[in-house]
């Protein structure tokens, strides 16, 4: 690891010598500071947990210590490590990754010993609230330890912008009184990185006119959509909605935020909005993203899915749509003049099957980006061929968004524009091969008169661009519609693309001998980067969704690039490049950063500035107003959140002595399946007083009393559950052991609280309908109860008001209850298939029904039984002729007995 920064040491210094949170700006190295801990503490005379951790951080983590020489590396404690065994785990000391499941349960049976840990280390603190398992760990750990240290770090700033003293909150949460503040504008951080800053060329891209006329027409439309949702619910923050927002990334999120708690409430009208801002947003990103072939395929879906057009909000029929389906066909081809007169009639109303009749001349815009990426390639070329002062060629890194467009960059290197759109346009729109082939031509034909400047990349010399048959079948696929393109992830639409790319790559078409993948042998993940060229050491590597959240990290070091391509601009990556840079003193690095003027693009990216910005001097603000006790730590028994509510958590029960009264006190418990502490429930029973008992459960999730046992079933579960028959098995184990079994159905507090929507009830049981087997689940069970929660706070105060004056439940008797338990409540010592049929007979219920078993040993004996036999068991002359006569008298008989005494 590299020699830590100025800043770097003073935020472990401040951090080390008293207990805080640390908030840094994004990419300035919080996993640095971490890992200084890590080192300090990987020791066995150290017990130190780590929270908030992925298993892919992890790996980093330890990789990284390694490759430092660390001797006692971190450990991670999963479910791979049984109970009786992480006791001498946590024993042997040194930084532990532990998942929190694990963690809540063995602080609650004193299987970890609280005594002995050092501290913990909290890693993406603005994840903790007052609910969450990190949060009950927390707790745990302060109420038997007052000495360990509480240390969070974490670069999201801006999660701290919602909410009132969202800060402050967290804080309390984690048990910390400092709060230490790193922004980009901190002085000691910006005077150092301006004295090691790399050299930055930024080429503002131009786009073309018809760009620039579909991004207008698309901001149009989109500022539409966004005043008719203001208008249909006006209770919704007018700044969330700006049009500056919805261009960004978080917009989604803002979105649910406000209308996921009210969308069964919300009308059809409001609910097309929110689906066509997202189709909107992914129309923004697809134009500057991708080529011109890949966006007229997906507004094509928009215009061809009957589906989709049956359910907009109505903006396929404004001008600004018209304009932007006109220029986006023009990007990809033209309809020649002779054909458009003669359909001039038609021509503003023309439909698909009309269109594709007329005669296509292909225009195959290029993207803009890539001439300027091909211009810096060429600039690096030449720059390396005269290179022998600085030691040889420098390393090339070209940073891209996504894996489709890294696909893609690196296909244009290799083979050049010509072929990649020729390619895209045979497999999207593969039907009209004879407008490709007239392409071909034309541009083969302008190539030989020298007119035209070549699209090859450097050192492509070999590639062998032909638009041939064989080429034109990779990758085809039929065109996927909107409905499956808006209903997939974009990891799956990439995934799929992927495939293709990948064919593309070992074809015999293009057969550069550089290039192959095998060539390549680095350090990184197999979907980390896609190899160019092998000297100088090309490496396009997508900035998100790769499994390594350190994959870039990791390419920085191992390949030591030269030179940074930002062909997509990512805040965190650039904040990185600076701390790179920076701990790298001498070598130089050159960034050229590519980006659409007076586009989206930009102004996504320069709002994300901003609004980073705008949390750190809210939360500067906070910090110089904020009032923290001083038992906030919790190092004395005076910190309230550490105290229980004891109060409500005990039950009084009166003894006589000699006429006199004793008060005595019994402690509430509840018995916890060991599963449900992926759930926040169990932090907020023993928030409330009331002690839990972590075990495995194979009846039930929650025993609160001896009688009552509950099963807990979120939505999605319950429907899950209802679907395969689980439930009905539950309930069968649940209504054979105790005699009060519980289904709880607990909704997310987040979301709205309806099962089913407003207006989707039926009159009549439907073997399809959620309502119908719950109703007939009910039916079955009579003994069955049903709690609706809105929230686990909701489930935790029903607890309490069920255990209320009732004796406590006993852990060993649930455990040993399963579905095949020999061990039964005296209460069910009878087989219950005899027991429900008794019950169904005519003369028998549940008041008699104990009566007659206990006097009877079969129902073979049963039928033997005179009728005043069964008036002296029964006690009651009346049931008892009519369970006679149900056993002795048939159909026929009984009938003729109705009618006579009509």
């Amino acid at each position: 690891m590299a020699a830590p920064l100025e800043h770097e040491n003073q935020v472990f210094l401040d951090l080390f010598h008293q207990d805080g949170l640390v908030i840094c700006a994004r990419g300035l190295g919080i996993d640095r500071i971490l890992l200084r801990f890590l080192r300090l503490y990987c020791e066995p005379a150290s017990l130190v947990l780590v929270l908030n951790t992925s298993p892919a951080e992890e790996e980093y983590f330890i990789d990284q210590l390694r490759s430092d020489g660390v001797v006692h590396l971190p450990r991670r404690v999963t479910n791979e490590i049984t109970s009786n065994c992480r006791y001498e785990v946590y024993t042997q000391g040194g930084v532990l990754f532990a998942t929190s499941r694990i963690l809540v349960v063995d602080f609650l049976t004193d299987r970890i010993p609280s005594d002995l840990i050092t501290g913990i280390l909290v890693y993406k603190a603005h994840r903790i609230i007052e609910s969450c398992q990190e949060a009950f760990i927390l707790r745990l750990f302060r109420q038997k330890n007052k000495k360990g240290f509480i240390k969070a770090f974490t670069d999201n700033a801006i999660a701290f912008n919602t909410g009132f003293c969202h800060v402050e909150r967290v804080m309390r949460n984690l048990f910390v009184r400092k709060l230490y503040l790193w922004p980009r504008f901190h002085i000691a951080v910006n005077s150092f990185l301006e004295k090691h800053k790399p050299e930055v060329v930024e080429i503002h891209v131009s786009m073309t006119p018809a760009m620039l006329t579909i991004q207008t027409s698309i901001l149009d439309i989109l500022n539409v959509c966004l005043r008719e949702l203001k208008r249909y619910n006006p209770a919704l923050e007018v700044e969330d909605l700006s049009l500056e927002n919805a261009i960004g990334k978080p917009f989604d999120k803002t979105i649910r935020h406000y209308l996921d708690p009210l969308w069964h409430q919300l009308g059809a009208k409001t609910k097309s909005l929110v689906q066509d801002l997202k189709i909107l947003r992914t129309l923004l990103q697809y134009l500057t993203q991708y080529d011109c072939v890949t966006f007229l395929n997906l507004v094509e879906s928009l215009r061809a899915t009957e589906k989709a057009f049956g359910q907009n909000s109505g903006w396929l029929f404004l001008d600004s749509s018209t304009s932007m389906f006109v220029n986006a066909r023009a990007r990809v081809y033209r309809i020649s003049d002779d054909k458009i007169s003669q359909k001039s009639k038609v021509s503003e109303k023309m439909d698909i099957k009309e269109e594709k009749e007329l005669k296509r001349e292909l225009v195959l815009e290029s993207n803009p980006k890539w001439e300027a990426l091909r211009e810096v390639l060429k600039e690096i070329e030449s720059e390396n061929n005269n290179s022998e002062d600085l030691g040889g060629p420098g390393q090339v890194l070209i940073c891209a968004s996504d894996d489709r467009t890294c696909a893609q960059l690196r296909e244009y290197v290799i083979a050049g524009a010509e072929a990649l759109l020729m390619r895209l346009y045979n497999k999207t729109f593969g039907k009209d091969e004879r407008a490709g082939e007239a392409w071909i031509k034309d541009r083969k034909a302008v190539k030989s008169k020298g007119n035209a400047r070549s699209d090859k990349g450097p050192q492509a010399k070999k590639a062998k661009v032909e638009a041939s048959s064989k080429q034109n079948k990779i990758m085809k696929k039929q065109d996927l519609t909107l409905t499956q393109m808006m209903g997939k992830t974009e990891e799956e639409n990439i995934s799929e693309e992927m495939e293709g790319y990948k064919e593309l790559s070992s074809s015999e078409e293009i057969s550069i001998e550089e290039t192959k993948p095998e060539d390549f042998h680095l350090n990184l993940a197999s979907d980390a980067y896609y190899g160019i060229f092998k000297t100088p050491l090309t490496i396009i590597h997508p900035l998100q969704g790769c499994s390594d959240p350190y994959a870039l990290t990791r390419v920085l070091h191992e390949v030591e690039p030269r030179y940074v391509v930002l062909y997509d601009a990512e805040l965190t990556f650039v904040r990185q490049l600076e701390i790179y840079k920076a701990s790298r003193p001498g070598k130089p690095l050159r960034v050229y950063f590519l980006i659409y003027g007076g586009s989206t693009e930009e102004q996504r990216y320069l709002t994300v500035l901003r609004k980073e910005k705008e949390a750190f001097e809210k939360l500067i603000r906070e910090k110089a107003s904020m009032v923290i006790p001083e038992e906030r730590e919790g190092r004395d028994e005076t910190n309230l959140d550490l105290v229980r509510d004891s109060t409500s958590a005990t039950v009084s029960t009166d003894t006589r002595k000699a006429g006199g009264q004793e008060q005595k006190s019994v402690q509430q418990t509840i018995i916890v399946d060991m599963r449900e502490f992926r759930s926040e429930l169990p932090s907020l029973i023993h928030r409330r007083g009331i002690d839990i008992e972590p075990v495995t459960l194979e009846v039930g999730d929650y025993i609160l009393t001896p009688d009552i046992c509950i099963e807990r079933k979120s939505i999605s579960d319950l429907i899950g559950s209802l679907n395969n028959g689980r439930l009905y098995s539950q309930c069968i184990s649940m209504s054979r052991y105790y005699k009060r079994p519980i289904l709880l159905i607990e909704f997310d507090p987040s979301k709205s609280f309806s099962l089913t929507s407003r207006g989707s009830l039926h009159q009549e049981i439907s073997s399809n309908d959620i309502t119908s087997k719950l109703t007939l689940l009910t039916l079955h069970f009579p003994r069955l109860r049903i709690l609706w929660c809105p929230s686990p706070h909701a489930t935790a105060e029903l607890f309490e008001e069920l255990k209320q004056n009732r004796p406590q439940p006993d852990a060993a008797i649930a455990m040993a209850i399963t579905a095949d338990s020999e061990i039964v409540p005296e209460s069910d010592k009878y087989n219950p298939g005899p027991q429900d049929f008794l019950l169904k007979i005519p003369g028998v219920n549940a008041k008699n029904c104990r009566v007659l078993m206990n006097h009877v040993k079969s129902v073979s004996e049963l039928v033997t039984l005179s009728q005043d036999k069964l008036s002296e068991i029964l006690g009651n002359a009346v049931n008892a002729k009519q369970l006679y006569d149900f056993i002795h008298i048939s159909y026929a008989e009984a009938i003729s007995q109705a009618k006579t005494k009509r």
